[in-house]
């Protein structure tokens, strides 16, 4: 549909979020793109399906990779303690100091994607990722393991946010459960299938080898990011100038305020058919180390904090994706921990085979998450005369309220009676497919809602989401000392319940959020210098 049609559909009162997907009136015309692309081939929402599936293909890879580096470690607890004497307590700190990396990196490193591209962000990561996995296969200390697990989650760090912003840089609102769902899948990979091999490498090879091979995958992706993955920041052209030269560090807060009340002037929509160079960039111009902008980059080591206690939206996906990963932790470390003992006295290679039954249900989630969120979506706004709200997506995630603290029950209370392991395998099946459903409903829904503060929101999502998974691998084995593994697992349970049931508050009164917080939204959206809220 053509950009002039797409102006007569929109309502500037609507919140963030709201669009049109379907045209009623008009079926021929298909599914509407939402953000509208430009005429600009450079514009990544305009590149074919091939380049745009090599460069998500390459962000998948990188996801993979990453989470193996950062998850298969628990396989080789017992050798590291058997053959270093690290216990299992400091074994239990690791982890814990890996997801304080995760937490603050990514505060400090995704604020230079919006200055100098996502392309060096995703090289740094790899770069300090192959150290950390090199220094990894020859720690021989406790402290080096304590050090490197740190200086791995600091290069992991932005592994969720960056692509995510990725997605929103390539894909259209009816896509995104889609991608989402296989970048899911990836991470699922890397975090429960990988375990698998790890654990045989671990007997066969000595555990240094699970490090050294992840260095070699590790080194693979990076060069084929430095030859093959292009840069998908993409700055839109406002008559003649990139926007963040127009705009520049300083926006009228009035103006803008105005321009949540009324539709974009002629000036603002006309840059989608004023694009002074349409010519495709070169090879060498696509694979440039940097694409630096004119805009700062100071207020987004702070804008996230901003917007997590602004939007509701973002404060909802931060703390149930954030509980998730807590509760998740909970169920790796004691699985780790308890599986190398009577009655069960499980090896290396169990404890990596047992991460086969998360994977499955991870793996269905990924299909319920992705595919059918996306089908779900249209289906919705078909019944609403086209009209597209996010709120729609967490239909979806209403299961994952019963699922998951069943599956938490199933495996801890099975655990601590040392029921069959097959009990405890269903147990963290039934978590792995709430897991992956609630993920991807939550993260694709608040793309969906602030795509042009996505960068910031996610950088909270993820601060919440690994500090709350540092605070209870902390405290783990203390409250396990002090009020058992069964009622540690009762209380877990309860508090997955009172964390999902947000959902419900959110699907009722999601869009009066946005709505309250339209205006604010739109000055942080005109403050970025690649946003579409306006095109």
């Amino acid at each position: 549909m053509a950009s002039q049609d797409l102006s007569e559909m929109h309502d500037a009162t609507w919140p963030p979020g709201t669009v049109a997907l379907e045209d009623i009136q008009n079926l021929a015309q298909g599914v509407i793109l939402q953000p509208p692309p430009t005429e600009d081939p450079n514009d990544p929402l305009n590149w074919s399906k091939p380049r745009k599936a090599l460069n998500f293909f390459l962000a998948s890879l990188y996801s993979l990779f990453t989470f193996v580096l950062l998850d298969i470690g628990t396989v080789i607890w017992g050798p590291l303690n058997t053959e270093l004497g690290i216990s299992y307590s400091n074994l239990n700190n690791s982890f814990a100091t890996n997801c304080a990396g995760l937490a603050v990196g990514c505060i400090f490193i995704i604020p230079f994607a919006y200055k100098y591209g996502r392309r060096p962000v995703y090289l740094l990561s790899l770069i300090v990722q192959l150290a950390s996995a090199i220094w990894m296969a020859k720690m021989k200390t406790t402290w080096e393991v304590l050090v490197v697990n740190i200086v791995a989650g600091l290069g992991g760090a932005v592994s969720e946010t960056i692509v995510q912003m990725t997605v929103k840089d390539l894909f259209f609102v009816h896509q995104r459960a889609t991608m989402n769902g296989l970048y899911l899948s990836m991470v699922i990979v890397g975090t429960f299938l990988a375990p698998v091999p790890a654990g045989y490498a671990a007997i066969s090879q000595g555990w240094p080898w699970i490090w050294w091979w992840t260095a070699i995958l590790l080194g693979i992706t990076l060069v084929a990011f430095v030859f093959f993955f292009e840069e998908t920041k993409y700055v839109p052209v406002l008559n003649g100038r990139s926007r963040s030269v127009s705009l520049g560090a300083e926006v009228d807060t009035k103006q803008v305020e105005e321009s949540g009340r009324k539709e974009p002037s002629a000036s603002e929509t006309s840059q989608v058919d004023q694009v002074p160079e349409r010519r495709q960039r070169s090879y060498r111009q696509r694979m440039a180390l940097s694409h630096k902008t004119d805009a700062p980059i100071v207020r987004h080591f702070w804008q996230p904090f901003l917007v997590l206690v602004t939007f509701p939206a973002v404060a909802y996906t931060a703390i149930c994706y954030g509980a998730l990963l807590a509760w998740f932790s909970v169920l790796a470390t004691t699985q780790s921990t308890y599986l190398l003992s009577p009655p069960y006295n499980f090896q290396a290679t169990g404890v990596g085979l047992f991460s086969i039954a998360p994977f499955i249900g991870a793996v269905i989630g990924c299909v319920i998450g992705g595919p059918l969120n996306d089908w779900w979506i249209l289906f919705m706004s078909k019944r609403n005369n086209g009209i597209f709200e996010p709120e729609y997506r967490l239909y979806l995630a209403i299961p994952t309220i019963i699922l998951s603290p069943i599956g938490i029950l199933t495996f801890g209370l099975g655990l601590a009676k040392g029921l069959p392991w097959i009990v405890l395998a269903v147990g963290s099946a039934l978590y792995g497919l709430a897991l992956t459903i609630l993920s991807d409903v939550t993260l694709t829904y608040v793309t969906d809602c602030y795509q042009d503060i996505v960068g910031d929101a996610l950088v909270a999502v993820t601060f919440v989401r690994n500090t709350l998974a540092t605070i209870i691998v902390f405290a783990l084995t203390p409250w396990i000392n002090a009020i058992g593994l069964y009622n540690m697992f009762v209380c877990v349970a309860c508090l997955s319940v009172a964390v999902n049931l947000l959902t419900i508050p959110m699907l009722i009164y999601g869009k009066r959020a946005r709505a309250m917080t339209a205006t604010k939204y739109r000055q942080m959206a005109m403050l970025q210098p690649d946003h579409r809220s306006f095109l």
